[in-house]
């Protein structure tokens, strides 16, 4: 394959960020030349496949840690509000998609299936109880259950609430409007979308090995074929670096000042999936619980109805690991590689001020099959060894960033790292990544191709994709919009 000589934008990696980008971008300008490449030989087999993330929707309305509690007692909602409504904005793309006839049957990849928080223990339930409260005040969650009572809980959630007992202090908390999300398939309908309708194909098993600055300000993108063993040299007026883990060992080599002190944490997981039919049917739910204390954000853990390739299943955990690689099809050399002089600093610094997430870690990787299955015993008290399976997550990396008083921090999320005109940019970071694909794209556009978005045009155009993009989401919008998405994704 000989690819063109120029490109108005590159995106590296074939999975759901390249995939919203290039679609987003060929809509509003469908005379943009973009090329995409992955390394392995299909799209969406690293973070983006179905049985490498979790699967929710994260849209605020199960996960305790996006509204942690002040010193004071009151409930912090910032986040909660933020990540929310950016997984609204996926939706309201999503929906335009299947309105315009670009998708037909939105439930192969998103599937309604209601969200639950549940916590034991006295002071637990006293803070759920609290964020109740907080949450029934603010409209983008005010139809929140909230409940103490164990046979309302039992009707939630009946496996979690076998061989119980009724005076066992315990609360939970349900939104009846939760997703379960295939982001896999997802990824690859929007990638065919982009090669039926904008015949803009991914061309697989092609491994960028560099990107350098071009004399007339392009960049040159080193790429070579996986199978073949050719390179071959192309250049492009933008580059976008979103190969989930592998992200940063490319930024590294990239000749931007934006990529200084950048380093990276890679942590692995594992799931327990039900191999029981009868199990497997008697839960209909994601039920989220609280981290322990000291744990990181990802350790929370929940069970959770999974629909992948139309079958339903039930999964349990995450359990952490730790491998040097930053892919799941990465080397056991990326961690070491990714060590440089610029980011020693803030890795040591993230180290030391971080060790409860190394103790963490020391225990997760020492469990074995059965150590994990008392971990599933706190949830479903009855659940037995031969009925579950452990099963590999993906990989993924955590940001570490230099910080002024620590050194290094280690932060949880996405971060869009861009050169000052914005014709190179890189998304680093993990959760909730996928639900709020579609929102760090914009911001992505917004550096990179600003012209896009100023025309009155594709002002139009992009109220018409998603309604929330640049406005002001007041409660009439919210819950009008809410609405009229869940009626047309069926949901």
């Amino acid at each position: 394959m000989n690819f063109e000589k120029e490109y108005d934008l590159i995106c590296v990696g074939g999975g759901i960020m390249s995939a919203n980008l290039a679609l987003l971008a060929k809509l509003l300008d469908p005379n943009l030349k973009v090329l995409i490449l992955e390394r392995l030989d299909e799209v969406a087999l690293e973070s983006s496949a179905a049985w490498n993330n979790a699967g929710t929707g994260h849209s605020a309305l199960c996960e305790l840690n996006y509204c942690p509690e002040k010193e004071n007692g009151s409930i912090t909602m910032e986040k909660a509000i933020q990540i929310c409504t950016q997984f609204e904005i996926s939706k309201q793309f999503w929906a335009y998609l299947t309105a315009n006839g670009y998708i037909d049957h939105p439930n192969d990849f998103v599937m309604p299936v209601k969200h639950h928080s549940w916590v034991t223990g006295k002071e637990n339930s006293d803070y759920l109880e609290k964020r109740f409260k907080a949450y029934k005040e603010h409209f983008m969650f005010d139809t929140i259950d909230f409940t103490r009572d164990f046979s309302k809980m039992k009707s939630w959630f009946p496996l979690i609430m076998e061989n119980r007992e009724e005076d066992e202090e315990m609360a939970a908390s349900r939104i009846d409007r939760g997703t379960e999300l295939n982001y896999g398939a997802l990824t690859k309908t929007l990638f065919k979308i982009l090669e039926e309708k904008f015949d803009t194909p991914v061309y697989c098993n092609q491994e960028v090995l560099d990107v350098d600055p071009d004399t007339d300000l392009d960049w040159t993108v080193a790429i070579k074929n996986t199978q073949t063993g050719k390179q071959q040299n192309v250049d492009a007026k933008h580059v976008f670096i979103g190969a989930g883990g592998g992200s940063l060992l490319l930024l590294q080599k990239v000749e931007i000042d934006e990529k200084e002190g950048y380093g990276g944490f890679p942590v692995s997981g594992e799931w327990l999936v039900c191999n029981n039919e009868e199990i497997i049917n008697q839960h209909n739910a994601k039920v989220y619980s609280k981290a322990g204390i000291g744990d990181p954000p990802m350790s929370t853990p929940h069970l959770d109805t999974r629909y992948i390739d139309g079958k339903k299943s039930l999964l349990f955990g995450p359990f952490a690991g730790f491998s040097p690689k930053f892919l799941k099809e990465g080397s056991n050399l990326d961690l070491f590689k990714s060590i440089q002089f610029d980011n020693i600093s803030p890795m040591l610094g993230a180290f030391w001020h971080n060790l409860p997430l190394t103790k963490y870690l020391v225990h997760q990787v020492l469990m074995d099959k059965e150590d994990r299955m008392e971990a599933l015993r706190k949830f479903m008290k009855n659940a037995k060894s031969e009925d579950w399976d452990v099963v590999k997550a993906g990989q993924r990396v955590q940001i570490i960033k230099k910080d002024e008083f620590e050194g290094g921090k280690l932060r949880f999320g996405t971060e869009v790292i861009s050169s000052k005109d914005g014709s190179i940019t890189c998304l680093l970071g993990a959760s909730p990544g996928a639900s709020t694909a579609t929102a760090i794209m914009f911001e992505v556009l917004e550096k990179a191709f600003p012209e896009l978005l100023q025309n009155q045009k594709n002002k139009d155009l992009l109220n018409e994709i998603v309604p929330f993009y640049n406005n002001q989401v007041t409660e009439e919008l919210f819950k009008s919009e809410l609405k009229r998405v869940n009626t047309i994704l069926n949901l």
